[in-house]
């Protein structure tokens, strides 16, 4: 009894320790998270590379890939397994005197390849796998850049709405001031409060916002609320734009095309595993046979060798190849997607950069100085107030242009990182 139960205790004192290591590797994984989250409660100014960084240690999208990833490496190993023996016993006759007992081990041998089709394939599995916790981080580092810079926005606007509140108190004090003086109508007054009023609930619009903004980059690493005070805005006003040929050469290596790829070699090699099974295995047996009323034991060998005659696998097979055709149809059919979606988002990456520098070089700075013109002018009586919110409204007008613009450069930056799948750390301190 203990030689029998012996093998079984030797897979248990294996089998254990390394659950016990799985539970372990998972319990420090999701400490990680909960610590990466609670990092953010103590920051106030918080970067670019740190913002990637949380996301890249806590989302739970990235976790899930990686999970996958993971998974492939336990289909590898199961690829690479030998079918187990069979233990078989066969007793003829309840009589002891003419009882006959057979004992015999049955071991299947596969032919054609299909263990190593088995292993390429799964292999190829785990390479889709990776390539997906690839194509998964850029996604999210994508999203981090597009939601870190809309933070960024909305605290300028806030600076800018906060600077155009004041602007229209200094020209409601002026307008004041006039009729006071008996030099305008009180309606000066009155309009230059109605202007006061809407700056007031646009800088109202512009907090709601913000916190908008922090709470959809909090929810980039898995927290319910942003544990920092405001982010760093980086040295860069604009982002970098390359040629387009050279971002069409480097899609190539993109995770997303280098995934169809994969899928199409993967599809591949399970076709081979399919046309292996189309030959048959053969089974080898062992054993012994006791006939108790000749007194003596027999050997016994034997052979078992499936006919193909009616399922030879011809139906599996023929799937796996048209598999192979969608994958490499779904390959042209990424490949062409992602060159559009390249080519549109250089494009408004190309107009961003040209709208925000203009208006920052040229209309901007003609708004101001017509603004404190007529502001200037007004107060000697040369303009009258009608003339000042023109000029406050075109001001208004051009930094909300500035900074629609500005942030279309970043959202347009962030797809081309995107789709162009760029490596994590490629974004530095």
């Amino acid at each position: 009894m203990h030689k029998v139960l012996l093998p079984f205790l030797i897979t248990a004192s294996i089998a254990l320790p390394l659950h016990a290591q799985s539970i372990a590797q998972t319990s420090s994984y999701s400490a990680a998270n909960q610590q990466a989250r609670a990092e953010t409660i103590a920051l106030k100014n918080l970067t670019l590379a740190t913002a990637l960084d949380l996301a890249f240690n806590a989302n739970p999208e990235i976790a899930i890939a990686r999970r996958e990833a993971e998974a492939n490496e336990g289909m590898i190993q199961q690829a690479g397994l030998i079918p187990n023996p069979e233990l078989s016993t066969l007793v003829e006759d309840t009589k002891r005197e003419t009882r006959t007992t057979t004992v015999q081990i049955n071991q299947a041998i596969e032919l054609g390849g299909k263990r190593g089709a088995r292993i390429t394939a799964a292999e190829r599995g785990r390479d889709f796998a990776q390539m997906e916790l690839s194509g998964k981080q850029a996604e999210i580092r994508a999203t981090v850049i597009s939601a870190f810079y809309d933070v960024v926005i909305a605290q300028e606007r806030i600076r800018l709405a906060q600077e155009s509140f004041e602007l229209t108190q200094r020209a409601t004090l002026v307008a004041s001031r006039r009729v006071t003086a008996g030099k305008v109508s009180p309606v000066e007054e009155t309009r230059a409060r109605v202007a006061e009023s809407g700056v007031r609930i646009e800088l109202a619009q512009a907090a709601n916002d913000l916190d908008v903004a922090r709470r959809k980059l909090a929810a980039t690493w898995g927290s319910g609320k942003p544990g920092f005070e405001r982010v760093e805005n980086p040295d860069a006003e604009l982002p970098a734009i390359a040629a387009l040929p050279e971002l069409i050469e480097r899609l190539q290596q993109s995770p997303s095309l280098q995934r169809a790829k994969i899928e199409v070699a993967r599809r591949q090699a399970m076709a081979e595993v399919e046309r292996s099974r189309q030959i048959p295995d053969v089974t080898v047996s062992l054993g012994a046979k006791r006939d108790e009323q000749m007194g003596r034991n027999q050997a016994i060998i034997g052979l078992t060798i499936p006919l193909p005659v009616f399922d030879r696998n011809q139906g599996n097979v023929l799937e796996a190849l048209r598999r192979i055709d969608k994958a490499r149809d779904e390959l042209l059919a990424t490949e062409l997607n992602l060159n559009v979606e390249l080519g549109q988002a250089h494009g408004r990456l190309s107009t961003a950069r040209m709208e925000a520098q203009l208006v920052k070089d040229e209309i901007l700075p003609g708004a101001q100085r017509n603004y404190d013109a007529t502001t200037k002018g007004f107060e000697f009586g040369k303009f009258n107030f009608l003339d000042v919110l023109d000029a406050q409204r075109t001001l208004l007008q051009a930094r909300s242009q500035y900074m629609r613009s500005l942030l279309e450069a970043y959202r347009a930056a962030a797809d081309i990182d995107r789709i162009l799948g760029e490596p994590f750390n490629a974004i530095q301190q």
